[in-house]
């Protein structure tokens, strides 16, 4: 009875319950469109970064990454490729072997990071062969190498020509190559651009007098959110003298800045939702003093108070329910459509995010968690607009109602 009695109530006056519902609604679909905006930016910067070079996870000797050193190396064989792979959410999985030599060519010599991988397994997993611009990408057991076009630029080096490798290999042995360049790959970020030299893993192991060992296995993910998911299953399947390491780690800077950004969003959305609850907390006061002289009457021919607040919160509710319900529905196709058609960004904010070899656009996320949320919070801010008709009618007197 209670329900039917409010659900007609809450259309007696339909002006006034479209602009509460109308409230409702925008405020779900700017708090669901502002949220999906900052999170898929996130991710998408995350998944951009992870797939440029390190991975959403790395599985090492857990020396190795404060180190660096050849020294704490891993024996290839002790790990399950193809079984990381079919691990779910795993899009690609990659070993490598890591080393910091002299590169020279002429009479120019340069400090160089020389990266051992599996070419087909490295394309999968952070898409290099389409980083090449000059040349061929690299077979598995060929004595070649790919360098950076930086890197090739300064050493005046060019496709065929050959480049002297130089430093130490496993427990302070000589590393020493002479190596052809097959391709040169080009990188948006300059220092990686001339440093990196990429050479077949087989090849790398028997530079560096390693023979089926690596320091490290690169696992890329479909996205950030399976990430604890992924590393649980990982670590459940490694030898467990090795640890994994996530992008948090590899990359702090990338992970402070977007802590920081995230912390102005939710701040702003806080802003945002103080504005909504200001305008709903003046929609119920329009409503709550229209109906002064209704309650007041109720009062007196003997319905209790406890009755009118179940009553009128329950309009509250269904006003709530039917805007935040349609602002899901209203911003559904709206963040749909910019997950499908990203903004692009111009000017100098663009090459901001070229310098870290974004695309320079913002991405909109479609995870349903944001819509849920964003509208549960925006439907308990409404509900809690109800405080000021309990204190209202508390001190509501019926002759003094019926009278003003």
């Amino acid at each position: 009875m209670y329900i039917q009695l409010s659900w007609r109530n809450i259309w007696r006056n339909k002006k006034r319950t479209l602009i509460a519902a109308a409230s409702v609604f925008f405020a779900v679909i700017t708090a669901i469109s502002t949220r999906s905006m900052q999170l898929g930016s996130y991710d998408y910067m995350i998944h951009s970064t992870a797939r440029f070079y390190s991975g959403y996870l790395q599985i090492q000797n857990p020396q190795y990454w404060e180190k660096r050193s050849l020294e704490n190396s891993m024996v290839q064989d002790s790990l399950n490729f193809d079984r990381l792979s079919a691990l779910s959410h795993v899009m690609g999985v990659t070993p490598r072997l890591e080393a910091f030599t002299l590169l020279s060519f002429g009479n120019t010599t340069r400090v160089g990071q020389v990266i051992g991988i599996d070419p087909p397994r490295e394309d999968q997993t952070t898409g290099l062969r389409s980083r090449l611009v000059e040349g061929a990408f690299l077979n598995e057991d060929e004595y070649a190498a790919i360098i950076g076009q930086g890197l090739a630029r300064m050493l005046g080096l060019s496709i065929g020509d050959s480049l002297v490798l130089y430093g130490q290999a496993y427990h302070g042995q000589i590393a020493a190559a002479l190596l052809p360049v097959k391709g040169i790959i080009q990188y948006p970020i300059r220092e990686l651009n001339n440093t990196l030299v990429y050479l077949p893993l087989k090849t790398a192991q028997d530079i560096f007098l390693m023979p089926g060992r690596i320091t490290s296995v690169v696992v890329m993910l479909d996205g950030n959110r399976h990430l604890n998911q992924a590393r649980s299953q990982l670590l459940k399947i490694i030898p467990q003298h090795y640890r994994v390491i996530d992008w948090q780690t590899m990359l702090p800077e990338l992970y402070q800045s977007i802590q920081l950004d995230n912390v102005s969003g939710m701040l702003m959305l806080a802003i945002l939702y103080v504005v909504i609850a200001f305008g709903l907390f003046g929609t119920i006061l329009m409503m709550i003093n229209e109906r002064r002289k209704e309650f007041g009457i109720l009062i007196a021919v003997g319905m209790k108070k406890s009755r009118i607040l179940l009553v009128t919160m329950s309009e509250i509710i269904f006003i709530s329910l039917v805007g935040a319900l349609s602002g899901i529905l209203g911003a559904l196709p709206l963040v749909l459509y910019f997950t499908r058609h990203p903004i692009r960004i111009t000017g100098e904010a663009a090459r901001s995010f070229e310098l870290f070899g974004i695309e320079p656009i913002f991405s909109f996320s479609s995870d349903p968690t944001i819509f849920f949320n964003q509208a549960l919070v925006v439907f308990l801010i409404a509900l809690a607009t109800f405080i000021y008709p309990v204190f209202f009618l508390k001190k509501l007197e019926p002759h003094e109602a019926m009278h003003a």
